[in-house]
């Protein structure tokens, strides 16, 4: 039979537990309000620390290996994290929707192979440098993000690049980097693109890229 000591526990228990209940089910309810922010993010960080992984491959390489080779083995990086297509349509701006579609080809071919060899003469040798990844983003408008890494030299100094990613069909792409947070690659290929095309148009741009091309490589891509 229950004592009265009992009942006076039994009773002060009952609205502890029922408290502790509550705040479980609070706590349980919010986890998948969380959650979804950090997963849909998760795969624009994972984009930028492969494509770091294969520069640092790169620079490695960079001392006994030839620019060809080393092109052929950073392009497909460079496809695979970057959204080449919008990126070169936003440099050329307004007028690339007029341009002839075997025109535009052309012309993402030579900005896709200008791209991998401004990489590989930007980062051509290591010494000891080392690339980290911010484990949070930066909602950028409403549907990109902004994932923020570093370089950091032997000596600890480190430059800062922001990735501006966008989600596509094939996943979260780049669409603009960031140097030291605020010049944009974009923006300085959109002032140097829209000037050539005003004065000789597409097929400008085309030698200007092919030119740029075989500067960069040495004449290997030429």
């Amino acid at each position: 039979m229950s004592t009265s000591t009992d009942r006076t526990t039994a009773s002060t228990a009952a609205p502890t537990l029922r408290r502790r209940s509550l705040f479980a089910m609070l706590a349980l309810a919010a986890m998948p309000l969380s959650a979804p922010a950090h997963a849909d993010t998760a795969p624009a960080i994972a984009t930028v620390q492969q494509f770091n992984a294969a520069l640092l491959g790169a620079m490695q390489s960079g001392r006994h290996t030839g620019f060809s080779q080393r092109f052929e083995a950073l392009a497909p990086a460079i496809d695979q994290a970057f959204d080449l297509r919008a990126v070169l349509a936003v440099s050329v701006g307004p007028s690339w929707g007029a341009l002839p579609q075997d025109q535009q080809s052309r012309l993402l071919d030579a900005f896709r192979r200008y791209t991998v060899a401004s990489y590989l003469a930007n980062f051509n040798n290591y010494a000891g440098q080392s690339f980290t990844v911010s484990p949070e983003t930066r909602a950028l408008g409403s549907d990109r993000q902004v994932v923020q890494s570093e370089i950091r030299s032997a000596d600890g100094e480190a430059t800062r690049f922001d990735y501006v990613m966008q989600p596509t069909a094939a996943g979260w792409k780049i669409v603009d980097v960031l140097v030291e947070g605020s010049i944009s690659r974009v923006a300085v290929q959109r002032s140097d693109f829209r000037h050539i095309l005003s004065s000789g148009g597409g097929e400008a741009l085309l030698a200007s890229l092919q030119h740029k091309i075989a500067d960069l490589s040495g004449g290997a891509l030429a």
